[in-house]
């Protein structure tokens, strides 16, 4: 790894874009419904989407420069315009000044884990320890601008514990790669991704309650939002990890079987849940199903790897089989509350965008591997805004009640209360219909 690494990941410059939704209107008779489009939840989402992403790229990118490879640049590039975007979200609601200073401590924190990574390359304990000491002033520093920034909405200290668990999950990852511990790298990758849904929980509730108005009285924390949420973090968290599963495949990696088992570990927390309400059998349905399209996905690998044309054309083929199937049973799920055509369109769009992020790295164009990556993981959160609508239009009732309003003081750790039991039971209701739906198609 050379020393031009710290410049790579700060290459791209910085601008600020408004990512934060002012224009929805909902009235006070609205207020009363549950919904997952509101102002405040729209606010939780975007930061779900790129506090997630964030620790996403930050992982592949540390392991890319550890083995030198060819598209870390690219990687890097990504990950800095994530956080152009994070500090367009923060000057949208701070203003100008506010996403500099953001986007300034945030790139400083990046460029901290970068000397890590040159430091454990060229085996210079002192130069780890310095990043590591840097990284300790940072989480103090960017705690109490949080702390400032929200009105004391967020204390620092509590703050300061949660940075340190991102930078513990960052470094731990990177280290376990490095170590050939593989399967412990990919566990501290998820660690680190659900970490951060956490975090844009506790951020969002602080901002809409610092400005009510902006947010049209709305809240970032309620059951529906809660459900936007876990699915937001589910289904990105599978475009993720199978993109870079694809890539492992084609490279032939040494952590194919680790990133391949962590992709499965995502399907089986939707399984799990299945089974422990609706029994084994019900689980293991619907295990196989979502596991049949990741299979689809590894047939089209396997054909550019054996150059087989026509073992590519038939994954293709399934997928396109699955995305129909899928479509018409989420629509008789929620008794039509979804559309299956508007679905299909939307799972033809999640194909494309897997296929593409894989073709264009097999092709070396890093460039687009990434913008397709990037545009692979923010559209599941558009999936996840779809599917909670049709779930919470189905079910109102369910999610009708508030969440408490009182602001976090916690470390910003982890994503919904488990309490909200019926949250997911409406969730697996609607699966376990659907599983009935496939055992009468297949009769």
């Amino acid at each position: 790894m050379n020393k031009n690494v710290r410049n790579a990941f700060l290459a791209v410059p910085l601008s600020v874009s408004l990512l934060i939704p002012t224009t929805l209107t909902v009235s006070a008779q609205d207020h009363a419904k549950p919904s997952v489009t509101t102002e405040a939840v729209e606010l939780r989402s975007t930061l779900d989407n790129l506090l997630s992403e964030h620790a996403y790229l930050a992982v592949e990118t540390m392991r890319k420069g550890a083995e030198g490879a060819e598209d870390f640049k690219a990687s890097a590039q990504a990950l800095s315009a994530n956080t152009e975007d994070l500090s367009g979200a923060i000057a949208s609601v701070y203003g100008e000044e506010a996403g500099q200073q953001f986007s300034q401590m945030w790139t400083d924190h990046i460029g901290f884990f970068v000397d890590y990574v040159n430091g454990t390359a060229n085996d210079d304990e002192e130069m780890k320890q310095m990043a590591l000491d840097e990284l300790n002033q940072y989480r103090q520093d960017f705690s109490q601008f949080l702390e400032s920034a929200t009105d004391e909405r967020l204390e620092a200290d509590a703050l300061a514990e949660g940075l340190q668990m991102h930078v513990k999950q960052l470094i731990g990852a990177f280290d376990s790669y490095v170590a050939g511990d593989y399967e412990k790298a990919y566990e501290y990758e998820r660690e680190a991704i659900n970490h951060m849904y956490g975090v844009s929980k506790g951020l969002s509730s602080a901002i809409v309650n610092q400005f009510p108005d902006k947010f049209n009285n709305t809240k970032a924390v309620t059951p529906a939002a809660d459900l936007r949420s876990n699915l937001n973090h589910l289904l990105s968290e599978h475009a993720g990890l199978a993109a870079m599963a694809m890539q492992n495949g084609i490279d032939g990696s040494e952590d194919f079987d680790a990133s391949v088992q962590a992709l499965s570990n995502n399907t089986d927390d939707l399984a799990a849940a299945i089974s422990s309400i609706y029994g084994e059998e019900a689980g293991a349905q619907f295990k196989e199903m979502w596991s049949g399209h990741i299979g689809n996905f590894v047939s089209y690998v396997e054909g550019t790897g054996a150059d087989d044309a026509e073992k590519k054309e038939e994954a293709m083929q399934a997928l396109t089989q699955y995305r129909a199937d899928f479509s018409q049973f989420l629509e008789t799920a929620t008794e039509g509350e979804l559309d299956a055509d508007v679905l299909a369109g939307n799972l033809q769009e999640h194909v494309d965008q897997l296929i593409g992020t894989f073709d264009s790295y097999v092709d070396e164009d890093y460039t687009a591997t990434y913008e397709n990556l990037r545009n692979a993981y923010a559209h599941m959160f558009g999936a996840s805004k779809a599917l909670s609508s049709g779930f919470v239009a189905q079910f109102p009732d369910k999610f009708a009640s508030d969440m408490p309003s009182e602001m976090p003081d916690t470390g910003m750790g982890g994503t919904a209360d488990s309490n909200n039991i019926w949250i997911f039971a409406s969730i697996l209701a609607l699966l376990a219909t659907t599983t009935l739906f496939i055992r009468k198609s297949e009769q």
